[in-house]
């Protein structure tokens, strides 16, 4: 005789399921950045070593003030591809000002016009990308896709496709260290702290958040949609002219054709890893930190224990392939 199964029990297991999986959605890349902090302490050599800490946030820092202001527009419900575009026009325009001739050359003047004026031409760019979203109503991952192909264009146009040096002391302090810890990952902390506190205490956080979980609910509650998703997209490309400064900052030079290539696809892979919902609706700063941390240290480590590059790569779109499934779930 079939064992009857009472009907609390039937919905008490799947309820268990579900809140497994999204315990798991909310910790996992928690608990992988621990796993793989154990591994590497116990199995790497020269890990436990300030070098190996500063090389790790050294290349992780970028994407991490990248994946920030994707996570926002992702709230939204959005997509950004032009952000590596964005980070190569910001970082080019910032050695071409600081190669200019006598007088401009080492004056204040030249190093606060290569500070400020990539931030703001990356958040003309990020503002391009909202109004043709918001406005216009073109698709997200179309829109974006016009500067990603042209704003590489742009930055190649301001040299030539040349690399052009620069010799500015105090701008290169942007990819020194303080205290011994790099500059970047210093800045990096400020920009999660902020955006932490922001998508936490404010007003506008709730209407990001609200856009993306229902934007025609949105609207009918008085939430200006259109200018939310401006703000974001100016937002996120402000931060990607921010990497791109730390890029140049670094290397006292400018490559327009390598500056951000490809940072775009590892700043959604750190939101998707993070517990972002790709779908919008939700945005977990601090979980795009842990999630940006933790596929860096799984390259690192496959790096480090011999595994080819290609194989690292491999392994880590199967890792956010399955952060993907999770969210799916």
């Amino acid at each position: 005789m079939a064992e009857v199964v009472p009907a609390a029990a039937r919905t008490r297991r799947p309820a268990a399921w579900l809140h497994a999986l999204h315990a798991l959605r909310s910790s996992g890349a928690l608990i992988a950045l621990v796993a793989l902090l154990v591994f590497n302490a116990l199995f790497t050599n020269q890990f436990l070593t300030l070098q190996t800490l500063n090389i790790n946030l050294t290349q992780v820092a970028p994407i991490v003030i990248v994946a920030v202001g994707m996570a926002l527009v992702v709230a939204t419900g959005g997509i950004d591809l032009s952000v590596g575009s964005s980070a190569a026009f910001a970082g080019t325009l910032a050695a071409v000002l600081l190669s200019q001739g006598e007088p401009f050359a080492g004056s204040t003047v030249a190093l606060v016009c290569a500070f400020v004026l990539p931030i703001v031409a990356a958040a003309l760019f990020g503002s391009i990308n909202g109004v043709l979203i918001a406005r216009l109503r073109i698709q997200p991952i179309v829109a974006t896709l016009i500067l990603f192909i042209a704003g590489r264009g742009f930055a190649e146009m301001l040299t030539d496709s040349n690399l052009r040096n620069f010799s500015s002391p105090a701008f290169s302090r942007l990819g020194g260290n303080f205290l011994g810890v790099p500059v970047q990952g210093l800045l990096m902390l400020v920009v999660v702290a902020v955006a932490a506190w922001v998508m936490r205490e404010t007003v506008f956080a709730r209407r990001v958040l609200a856009v993306g979980g229902n934007e025609r609910a949105a609207v009918l509650a008085g939430i200006p949609a259109q200018r939310v998703k401006l703000a974001v997209y100016v937002i996120c490309g402000a931060l990607a002219g921010v990497a791109g400064l730390l890029n140049v900052a670094i290397n006292s030079a400018a490559d327009p054709a390598k500056i951000g290539l490809g940072i775009e696809l590892d700043a959604i892979a750190a939101v998707a890893v993070g517990g972002t919902l790709l779908s919008g609706g939700s945005a977990r700063i601090v979980g795009t930190l842990v999630g940006a941390l933790a596929i860096q240290l799984l390259q690192y480590s496959l790096l480090a224990h011999g595994i080819q590059d290609e194989w690292a790569l491999i392994v880590k779109a199967a890792v956010v392939l399955a952060a993907v499934y999770l969210q799916r779930r």
